[in-house]
């Protein structure tokens, strides 16, 4: 049973903020249980300037490496932009990409298969491009920082090479001419948390910087083909800090909420063909959840099913037919890619419920020879959430005696320590805190398993199973008004480590019974009445929940994030159901100052 941890109700912070904010209860009482002190404070969260992103020179080796870049341009050498196959590294890809186009220069890119090469450089590739054009300039996005080995071979080969990332490091920096990152040891970081997209717009708009400069190096006023171009590139850096599920903070809150407008505004053949296929086309404010939630998945949906190349297309194409005919394929991957993870998710729990020593056990350790690759890592993530514990899912090539795999973290475990503590059991591996991808070989699955689960035991506090969720407050159904929901939409962006506010309320009685709804009736709909009021709830992947519900027969205490739900021009107040129990067991309440 979840347990529900509410946070303190202080009055008189809640007053305070309210005369100050001039703002209803509601949304004083959300800053409040989040820390927020003062009115001064809560504005400085609530606003999101573009002026306020801090200059490309501020992300340690950006200026260095627009430089090299810069002079490759200038004297005619061919420019290779060496991506990754998730968002993040599609959306980096193409943002590099556009710049060099914009700058003239004799530009491609090279994304690896992922089934083949699987994740960062690989050797092979560098000594092909290199047979190729060994005059070259070689540029990664993110990816490379952990790729020393073939670092080296690029050194061997007198292939120059730029490295931009924003992953975990290995135990040192790659040799290679440059190296860009935000959390790059020796230097100085204005914000050390972009993803990998954020990272090549930085160097993007460096370039731009100085492709701008006069004689004097002095940045002149940008042309408009310029400023169209660092608009589009917001727009794709912002999918990819959604995407990449990094900390929705700083420099990443101000690029995702200008990005979601830049998304629509822009005009750009790939994003527009995006929005319609995702039936967000007509859709008056983009959130981040669109992006999470639709946009994103069908970029990643080509990446998991080896269309990478395919994806850089659509986001750098300036023909609509084909970004339409591209649009429409991908929208037909990610079906297909529901469907195979549907099917995954359900192995996956026979094979944890089936065995109770493993479903017992701190990290979840699940390999099988049928698992698509591409997949593992987003069904990797729903099993962390389901059993709440880090997951660890291994797609197995029972040809090769391989196993290649993706891992999820819960409640703040250092995947990449573990994954670095256990390495001696492990081909290769990379990733940071939160995710990560490795390679193993079958034998040795049960020793890493062994090795992983032993280190999380003495690494970290003995796990609670049962997964707890923080609410921000307890509140009756009545004070949910159209105003109050709209001022918590001020909050937003909403992301990791930055979620919609999370609230509950008890003695709610079901309007009629629950519904199941959506493809495989994943999803469950019901209607909840607390004295006059009356309100919808969605929980979705939870169609399970409907029987239960229906069968309890008592009334209800629910936990629910409240939201605006717009349909045929009308926005109704929404809520997203994330749990319920019967409303004779309380919450547990959260100590103060927790």
């Amino acid at each position: 049973m979840t347990r529900w941890r509410v946070a303190p109700h202080d009055r008189a912070a809640i007053g305070r903020l309210c005369q100050e904010l001039k703002c209803a209860p509601l949304l004083a009482q959300i800053l409040a249980a989040r820390g927020v002190p003062s009115g001064a404070a809560a504005q400085a969260l609530l606003s999101t300037n573009i002026s306020e992103l801090s200059d490309p020179d501020t992300l340690p080796g950006a200026a260095a490496a627009a430089e090299r870049i810069v002079a490759a341009v200038r004297a005619g050498r061919r420019i290779t932009i060496y991506g990754d196959y998730d968002v993040d590294g599609i959306t980096a890809t193409s943002i590099l990409w556009r710049c060099l186009k914009l700058a003239g220069a004799q530009v491609d890119y090279y994304i690896p298969c992922r089934f083949e090469e699987g994740y960062g450089l690989n050797s092979e590739a560098l000594r092909q491009l290199h047979a190729e054009d060994p005059q070259r300039l070689l540029i990664t996005v993110d990816c490379g920082i952990a790729s020393l080995a073939e670092a080296r071979v690029a050194r061997e080969l007198g292939l120059e090479l730029i490295v931009t990332d924003h992953h975990t490091f290995a135990e040192e920096l790659p040799d290679v001419d440059v190296v860009v990152h935000p959390r790059l040891p020796g230097h100085a970081s204005a914000f050390e948390d972009l993803c990998g997209a954020g990272v090549a717009f930085k160097v993007a708009w460096r370039v731009c910087q100085i492709l701008n400069a006069d004689e004097n190096g002095e940045t002149r006023k940008v042309s408009p083909r310029m400023r169209e171009f660092l608009k589009s590139a917001v727009a794709l850096a912002a999918m990819g800090t959604v995407g990449d599920v990094v900390p929705l903070r700083s420099e990443n809150r101000i690029i995702v909420c200008y990005g979601l407008k830049a998304i629509r505004e822009t005009p750009h053949s790939g994003l527009t063909q995006l929005l319609e296929v995702a039936g967000l086309k007509d859709k008056q404010t983009l959130t981040a959840e669109d992006i999470g939630f639709s946009l994103a998945p069908r970029i990643n949906a080509a990446g998991r099913l080896g269309q990478s190349r395919l994806a850089v297309e659509l986001l750098t194409t300036d023909n609509e037919q084909r970004a339409a005919q591209i649009a429409t394929h991908f929208d037909e991957l990610n079906k297909t890619r529901q469907s195979v993870e549907r099917k995954m998710f359900k192995q996956a729990r026979e094979l944890i419920e089936a065995d109770p020593a493993l479903a017992e056990q701190a990290v979840l350790v699940i390999a099988h020879p049928e698992w698509h690759v591409g997949v593992v890592g987003i069904v990797a993530g729903r099993i962390a959430e389901q059993y709440a514990r880090p997951a660890i899912m291994i797609a197995l090539d029972e040809q090769k005696q391989t196993g290649q795999g993706s891992a999820r973290t819960h409640g703040g475990f250092d995947l990449h320590a573990a994954l670095t503590a256990c390495r001696e059991h492990l081909e290769r591996f990379g990733g940071h805190r939160a995710a990560a991808g490795l390679h193993v070989r079958k034998e040795t699955i049960d020793a890493f398993r062994t090795a992983i689960v032993e280190y999380a035991a003495s690494n970290r506090d003995a796990p609670d199973h049962a997964p707890a969720v923080n609410v921000d407050a307890e509140v009756q159904l009545g004070d949910l008004t159209h105003r109050a929901v709209r001022e918590l939409e001020r909050l937003g962006p909403f992301g990791a480590e930055h979620g919609r506010p999370v609230l509950m309320t008890s003695r709610v009685e079901l309007v009629e019974p629950p519904k199941k709804m959506g493809g495989g009736e994943r999803h469950l709909s019901l209607r909840v009445r607390q004295g006059n009021s009356v309100l919808r709830c969605v929980a979705f992947g939870k169609g399970d929940w409907a029987d239960e519900i229906a069968a309890c027969d008592a009334a209800l205490s629910i936990c629910f994030s409240p939201s605006l739900n717009s349909f045929n021009g009308y926005e109704n107040v929404e809520l997203q159901l994330i749990g319920w129990q019967p409303a004779a067991k309380a919450p547990e309440l959260a100590a103060a100052g927790t």
